[in-house]
């Protein structure tokens, strides 16, 4: 998706608060796709030790929590948010600086009406880059700001 590529924009600049339901729709089995592309503050040479620049592990886990977060983010309503808590991811592949991914989210489980959790996969075309789970908990909104 063209958002990625600048860098990333606010959710609520993605998803406008009257797009958003009025009560909390999150569900098992919902789905959210986004491409990007491997560049910018994703990418590392591991300090100069590989001789090229490739998608890096906090890169690629960030990603996997963007978009399980506006995953999320669409299925609440407005005042209310997730953070992350939770990644157990395994990095299995290279992805080369200028690669276009897809990062995937399935939202598995709702907990208490507040925790989610996800599986998440980052892949380059059919090759998998990244795999495993990863955990949101819904949160007020106000209660954070006032903090």
């Amino acid at each position: 998706m063209a958002e990625e590529r600048s860098g990333p924009q606010a959710l609520d600049s993605i998803v406008s608060d009257s797009d958003r339901p009025p009560q909390a729709t999150v569900a098992p089995g919902q789905k959210r796709t986004m491409e990007f592309v491997v560049e910018d503050r994703l990418v590392t040479d591991v300090g100069g030790s590989i001789g090229v620049r490739v998608l890096s592990t906090p890169g690629m886990i960030g990603m996997m929590e963007r978009n399980s977060a506006l995953l999320a983010y669409e299925n609440l309503p407005d005042g209310k948010a997730t953070v992350g808590f939770e990644v157990c991811v395994k990095h299995v592949a290279a992805a080369a600086e200028g690669a276009t991914c897809s990062v995937h989210s399935r939202l598995n489980e709702v907990v208490d009406g507040r925790k989610l959790r996800f599986d998440v996969e980052v892949r380059e075309g059919e090759r998998t880059i990244g795999v495993g789970t990863h955990e949101r908990r819904v949160i007020d909104v106000g209660v954070v700001k006032s903090a």
